[in-house]
């Protein structure tokens, strides 16, 4: 960059220093308050030295021949009785950023003390003169890389010996002008190098005075660099009025350019950086010193142009924007006076206006009223306010809801019962409440809306039937989840004070769907968070309940909004997660996962068929047996939903889809070599007659005359000994025609070779890799001690195993340890199940002590499975009974329920995924408490069939199932 020497940052002396001007004189008056002052003599004009960072040239000062009174009263003025070449040892100042030229200023700061101190005692001792040197950069730095103040920072810290290997051996005799604080004024006169350091602490230095070499000033190279320099400087004036000023300065009151001069003066205010400038000055060499000028003042030259570029470019962009601004306004004023264009302002009313019109019949009053006032506002408001943006945006949201627009709905419950079956096999419990929903509907010729919630296991099809539903009551769908939403303004909003305010999910559903009356699918309720910002369930409550959300308030719309005819669908795994007050005010239809046979259906009818189409197989590709199906449900997903399932038909078919592709590729690449080989096997023979014989070979290398659509091989010898006369073929064209006929066959051929794919239950390993999951059965038949128990868990439910086992047997040793990662409820029940057994075997057994005498260790595999609930208390009780008896229970039983200490047994849960459970480990026989009869009722017919289920109220009843005779088996059915 140029340096601003002159005009910008001046140097100002103490107004005592500086006698008044003469306005005559001045080119610039910081510097001209000294010209003025001064008298004759030698003359030094002095330039800046920074990078851009420390003030600049600014001061002409009067080196010899003044009076000694106005030496001393002028702190740029000082005494040189002694001669510069006689100092040979000095002080030695560092320089952060420039060297200092001959002829010029520099002001620079001195933090140490000491050092201060000794410029002080050398400017009072008539000797004001300390050398400057420019500082080294640190090993490894980047010079061109500006660091800011730090720099300055290390500089104050070097001292001694280290400051003095950080200097350059070439610097300048300076004259202490000034010191001002820390601010000490340098003026440059003449070149040294050090010689040797003399002392540490202030750092002083001995040094060689500097004179240039010899030269010719006739030399014509000489001349003729000078000249380029003087001719690069003319060139730079015209453009940088602050290098005209600095030369005008320079030549009015030292004289003219020398060369020498000039090459110190073109470096000293050119933009280079120290190293070069640096260069500049230990060059002794007058020519070359030159030529180092010229470059960087050339360098200087292209800045300068660059410069000017950029202002041209910008001033162009600036004058062309203004332009176009000034038309544009131009524009508007003549349309708008027209009549051809309206403002702003109008144009917005008007689309409001516009958009309202259909619905004011519709819309509710209240509602209309606001929009009004709101549009009057709007006209009041200057279009720049931050007020008027806000107002726009909220009548943007007010008129663009549907007010009183709703869907027409489907009424007919045929048509809505097969939309329902065409996406979705089973879930007949939500299927019936949508038929319900619609035949209630029918009957009173409007719907109302309603809260359902559909719970279960994930991949069971809550949030897919969600969507069903809407198709088959044709109306919008809408979903948005709120898991782990903590935040109560996406459901009511935001106020409209706040920057970036939006309506509640609720008002954007509206304006989305265009409708009054949609179905809107609310996923994962039960996972709802709670924050700083409010709770978001308690939000809920008014959106959820029938009584509120007729008249419901948006924080940001903040007028009652309609949604007493949208049907809400809510989604939850666990219905215990979801708040009493929010759960009341739902329909809970339970979904429980699908069994074998409802997978098998769901996979053939559904996953299978889209997975194959976007995979792009056709159905007569591949074939998956329902061996392979059933394989694939039961060792790989086991899980109560089918999202697994999904995933592993859509592995095989991706599987199916490269074993296809690569078969067809090489059987392309056969057909390929089969074309390039036919015209060399086609030889033709020319007889002496001129008649042609071919000679035709095997296209494929096949001897299978039907596979190649040809003659046999003895043919083809036999036709190959006949002689010309007695050829078959009478010419050419018959030949080819054949030729290509048997090429086309050939094709047909190679294309129907494309075996069609079977994946069966040998070769399913192949596609999925190893079984998941292994028999939920350990036992064919449980030994003495082992009962099979069921259990719920989130991936349906699952057969329990409850172990027990003898450790030690003696007098009043009875006791009993549990393992198996049990909760504290069902540690609970091993308790209650050990004081029902002793009971229980007292009564049935009163000399037997086992229970007494025998400590005793339960144990409920899976170990790293953490377990825990009342439902396996019969269980335990059976295992520990079957261990005093030395009885096994009887052969494909199993059991759930809770019981008391009096032996009564408690209803459980889970029933359907416990039944599924049962049926998958082949249990025919099942135990469950009398109270649970209606939930097993309930299940389909295909999940009941083949079980013997007994129910039973009281342990009595399950004893004498477990260990009782057959005929003696007489328990409720």
């Amino acid at each position: 960059m140029l340096k601003h020497i002159l005009s910008s940052s001046v140097h100002r002396l103490p107004k005592t220093v500086v006698p008044p001007l003469r306005p005559a004189s001045v080119y610039f008056s910081p510097l001209h308050r000294v010209l003025g002052s001064l008298r004759g003599g030698r003359l030094f004009f002095c330039s800046g030295s920074g990078d851009g960072a420390d003030a600049e040239a600014k001061v002409v000062e009067l080196a010899s021949g003044a009076d000694e009174s106005q030496t001393k009263a002028s702190s740029a003025i000082v005494s040189t009785n002694p001669r510069p070449e006689d100092y040979l040892t000095v002080l030695a100042l560092p320089l952060p950023h420039r060297p200092l030229f001959p002829g010029f200023y520099m002001p620079i700061y001195v933090k140490d003390p000491k050092l201060l101190a000794a410029l002080q005692e050398s400017r009072e001792r008539q000797a004001p003169y300390a050398g400057a040197f420019l500082l080294k950069d640190e090993p490894g730095s980047d010079p061109s890389v500006v660091t800011g103040s730090d720099t300055d920072k290390n500089v104050y810290d070097l001292k001694g010996k280290e400051l003095f290997n950080r200097l350059h051996e070439v610097g300048t005799l300076a004259q202490i002008s000034s010191i001002h604080g820390d601010q000490v004024i340098l003026i440059g006169h003449r070149r040294l190098r050090i010689a040797e350091m003399v002392s540490e602490d202030p750092l002083t230095v001995q040094v060689d005075h500097l004179k240039d070499k010899a030269f010719n000033k006739d030399d014509d190279i000489i001349k003729a660099t000078f000249l380029e320099v003087i001719s690069t400087l003319r060139d730079v004036l015209k453009t940088s009025s602050l290098w005209r000023d600095h030369v005008q300065t320079y030549t009015k009151h030292i004289g003219d350019f020398t060369y020498p001069r000039l090459a110190d003066f073109g470096a000293a205010i050119s933009g280079a950086n120290k190293l070069q400038c640096q260069q500049v000055l230990e060059e002794l060499d007058v020519y070359n010193r030159l030529k180092l000028t010229l470059e960087l003042v050339k360098k200087e030259m292209e800045v300068s142009k660059i410069q000017e570029s950029i202002a041209k470019a910008i001033e162009e962009k600036i004058s062309g924007e203004q332009r176009r601004y000034l038309l544009n306004e131009q524009l508007k004023a003549i349309k708008k006076e027209l009549g051809l264009e309206t403002d702003d302002k109008t144009a917005l009313t008007g689309k409001f206006r516009e958009r309202i019109e259909p619905k004011r019949e519709k819309c509710p009053p209240h509602v209309l009223q606001v929009i009004d006032e709101e549009l009057t506002k709007l006209q009041l408001l200057e279009a720049s306010s931050s007020e008027f943006s806000v107002t726009r945006n909220y009548l943007d949201w007010l008129t663009a809801l549907p007010w009183g627009e709703y869907s027409d709905e489907n009424f007919d419950v045929t048509r809505a019962q097969m939309i329902l079956d065409e996406d979705h096999y089973g879930l007949t419990d939500v299927k019936d409440r949508i038929l319900e929903f619609i035949a209630v509907g029918k009957l009173r010729g409007t719907s109302q809306g309603k809260i359902i919630c559909l719970s279960g296991p994930p991949g069971v099809g809550k949030t897919s039937i969600g969507r069903s539903i809407a198709r088959a009551l044709n109306r919008k769908f809408f979903r948005f989840s709120v898991g782990g939403l903590a935040d109560v303004a996406e459901i009511k909003g935001h106020r409209r004070t706040y920057i970036g305010a939006m309506p509640g999910k609720m008002v954007q559903c509206l304006k989305n769907v265009g409708t009054a009356n949609p179905l809107v699918l609310i996923d994962e309720i039960d996972k709802l968070g709670r924050g700083h910002a409010g709770d978001p369930a308690s939000a809920l409550l008014e959106l959820l309940d029938p009584e509120q959300n007729a008249n419901f308030l948006d924080h940001y719309l903040d007028v009652p909004i309609d949604l007493s005819k949208v049907l809400f669908v809510c989604t939850a795994n666990v219905v215990e997660m979801i708040p009493n007050p929010l759960l009341d005010r739902m329909e809970v239809v339970s979904i429980a996962g699908y069994i074998t046979d409802e997978k098998m259906h769901i996979a053939r009818d559904y996953l299978e068929k889209s997975t194959r189409e976007a995979c792009g197989i056709k159905p007569e590709q591949v074939e998956v047996t329902d061996a392979a199906l059933l394989a694939l449900i039961e060792n790989y997903c086991r899980e109560a939903g089918v999202r697994n399932l999904q995933k592993h038909i859509e592995k095989i078919y991706r599987k199916i889809a490269l074993q296809l592709v690569r078969q067809g590729e090489t059987i392309d690449a056969t057909i390929a070599s089969s074309q390039s080989i036919e015209p060399k096997n086609a030889k033709v023979d020319v007889d002496e007659s001129g008649q042609n014989a071919i000679k035709k070979e095997n296209l494929l290398g096949s001897s299978n005359p039907e596979q190649m659509g040809g003659t046999s091989e003895e043919d083809d010898k036999l036709q190959l000994d006949l002689p010309a006369e007695e050829s078959p073929c009478p010419d050419n064209q018959s030949t080819d025609n054949e030729v290509a006929k048997e090429s086309e066959e050939d094709k047909e051929t190679e294309t129907k070779t494309i075996e069609k794919v079977l994946i069966d239950k040998p070769n399913l390993n192949d596609y999925v890799g190893k079984p998941v999951f292994h028999a939920d059965r350990i036992y064919d038949q449980t030994p003495t001690g082992v009962v099979m128990g069921l259990a719920w868990t989130s991936m349906g439910g699952s057969t329990l195993y409850i172990e027990t086992t003898l450790v030690e047997e003696g007098e009043g040793k009875g006791a009993l340890h549990v393992t198996g990662q049990l909760g504290d409820v069902m540690k609970e029940s091993t308790q209650i199940a050990h004081t029902v057994a002793r009971a229980i075997l007292l009564e049935k057994e009163p000399e037997n002590p086992f229970f007494a005498n025998s400590k005793l260790h339960l144990h409920v595999p899976a170990g790293a499975t953490p377990k825990d609930g009342p439902s396996a208390g019969c269980t335990m009780t059976t295992s520990l009974l079957s261990l005093a008896l030395k009885k096994p229970v009887k052969k494909d039983l199993a059991m759930t329920g809770e019981v008391t200490l009096t032996g009564k047994i408690l209803p459980i849960g889970g029933v359907k995924e416990k039944t599924i459970a049962a049926r998958r480990s082949q249990v025919k026989t099942i135990v469950f408490p009398s109270a649970n009869r209606r939930d097993f009722d309930e299940l389909a017919p295909n999940v009941k069939e083949g079980l013997d289920v007994h129910f039973v109220d009281d342990y009595t009843q399950i004893f004498d199932l477990a260990f009782g005779d057959e005929h003696s088996q007489n328990i409720e059915k």
